[in-house]
């Protein structure tokens, strides 16, 4: 290892590293600092968060090959993408992927598209590319003049049709600028046709130095309030009945996660918007073998692998008319019910991930044993289920609660007939019952595992796992993990459904005992 008697010598070292294409690991072992030191160096040197001092490339492919429109709520890209001049050197920035689905689901040919964190400019490129017009806004004048790069390309006109030969589109260049998301008043109320954007999570990576208004420095509380700023001008902007896709994730503080992704979720929702869509991006640079299968083991904790992409939508009726009138249903049909114990064998591999892609065949099974095997701590452990009396669904008789027993794990596959509303706030009432009820019964370190999934109601998206985290506010509560599961065989229709994603996953709120 190296050392320098100036750092000022030492980050001289470090950039000409840099300059050289030498990897950030490398440099990192040979002038013994972290990858976190060299982002702070590279950010400050060059006014922004890259990876990379290289910015030339030579564009191949203006189109990813194969591509098909993502159609459920599970979206999962192997490679980033590299089509045209994206790339993933703008640290943190999203898979060009992304931004083209959202674009071709929920805008046409000639609308405007707003990106009020632009980056590096990947929205901008794809509207380029799928003949929408943009304006694309950063607070980093240095991430506006790298998107200006990246959108510096010329298309020739057979380039500008799809494959199926049935749409040609004329080519808008993107108005790139410099500005503040949290102040849109160059833009008149209702004249936006689709907003699509990747905020910076709060505090995570810093993509200046310390620019005044740069949100990637707060922290969680004041990153929100100024969010809620973002969200009120989005609302302002946005035409009635169009769309606004925001790109989030959970981050996590004394090995427990905060569920950033759902608190931005009721930013926005508190602004007047819907929610049309909650999509789970998938993320596959998570380790899962060696050191750290064994780590997650020990340390039972689970490497945060998935986003959340909320579509959001505008009512084109103010919310505060909208009257939801239903026909009350019959609660009694709908219990909580004590289940036997399943089975104690225990699995080769527990899951090490807060994705759980598991097999279809034993998809219930795997999840009982993945979520026993973890969080019972080898205790006993309870198991109530809300199954539908009028589908005959009862197998077990009501039993006696148990006492210091180490888990209890809530499941509602109910959830999946497409529950009326009123079973849903029913549902809702009575899990926290349950919980109040059980928490002085479960060990200190023992654990709470709630099951549950997003349901469509009236069109809209209900965020159960959401719902139920604003509601489950007690001391004695510690929020672990969020776990999103999904099946390993998901095979869409080939028809394009540009009306509603197909829901394919679930989640499991996993709550540690602090009593």
């Amino acid at each position: 290892m190296i050392k320098f008697k100036v750092e000022k010598e030492l980050q001289e070292a470090i950039l000409r590293e840099k300059a050289k294409g030498t990897p950030d690991v490398e440099i990192g072992q040979k002038y013994g600092v972290s990858l976190k030191y060299i982002e702070k160096i590279i950010t400050k040197s060059q006014g922004i968060n890259v990876s990379s001092l290289k910015t030339s490339r030579k564009i191949k492919t203006l189109h990813p090959k194969n591509f098909r429109e993502e159609q459920t709520t599970v979206w999962s890209f192997k490679q980033r993408g590299n089509w045209a001049t994206h790339s993933g050197e703008y640290r943190g920035n999203w898979s060009p992927y992304i931004p083209r689905n959202i674009i071709l689901k929920y805008s046409k040919p000639g609308e405007l598209v707003l990106d009020y964190f632009c980056g590096s400019g990947t929205t901008a490129v794809e509207c380029k590319i799928l003949g929408r017009k943009c304006i694309a806004l950063d607070i980093n004048d240095k991430a506006i003049e790298l998107a200006k790069k990246n959108l510096n390309f010329t298309i020739e006109a057979q380039q500008l049709t799809f494959a199926d030969g049935e749409t040609s589109l004329e080519i808008y260049e993107p108005q790139v600028l410099v500005g503040d998301a949290r102040d849109l008043s160059f833009l008149q109320d209702n004249s936006v046709d689709l907003i699509c954007a990747h905020p910076p999570y709060a505090n995570i990576i810093h993509y200046t130095d310390s620019k005044e208004g740069d949100l990637s420095h707060l922290d969680v509380e004041e990153f929100l309030k100024e969010m809620a700023k973002v969200a009120k001008e989005s609302f302002r902007v946005l035409k009635p009945g169009k769309k606004c896709a925001i790109l989030i994730g959970d981050i996590r503080r004394e090995k427990h996660v905060v569920p950033l992704g759902f608190e931005l979720i009721n930013v926005y929702l508190d602004a007047g918007f819907k929610l049309r869509e909650l999509v789970i991006k998938r993320q596959h640079n998570c380790r899962t073998t060696g050191i750290w299968y064994e780590k997650s083991i020990k340390h039972n904790f689970l490497l945060l692998a998935h986003e959340y992409l909320p579509i959001f939508e505008k009512p084109e009726t103010p919310t505060y008319l909208i009257n939801i009138s239903e026909k009350e249903e019959p609660y009694g049909l709908l219990l909580p019910m004590l289940e036997k114990p399943v089975s104690r064998e225990k699995l080769k591999n527990l899951e090490t991930t807060t994705v759980w892609v598991l097999p279809e065949k034993n998809f219930d099974e795997c999840i009982n044993k993945n979520v026993i095997d973890r969080y019972s701590n080898g205790k006993d452990y309870s198991v109530i289920t809300f199954v539908s009396h009028s589908k005959g669904e009862i197998k077990f008789a009501k039993e006696n609660s148990l006492k210091n027993y180490g888990l209890l794990f809530i499941k509602s596959p109910f959830l999946s007939s497409k529950p009326s509303y009123s079973y849903i706030e029913y549902y809702l009432k009575e899990i926290r019952q349950i919980v109040n009820q059980e928490l002085s019964n479960i060990d200190k370190g023992g654990f709470i595992v709630i099951q549950t999934q997003d349901v469509r109601v009236n069109g809209y998206v209900e965020p159960l796992a959401k719902r139920l985290v604003d509601e489950l506010k007690h001391e004695n509560l510690w929020l672990k993990e969020i776990v999103v599961v999904t099946k390993d065989r998901i095979n869409p229709s080939s028809k394009i459904s540009r009306e509603q994603l197909e829901i394919v996953h679930l989640y499991l709120l996993i709550y540690e005992v602090k009593k």
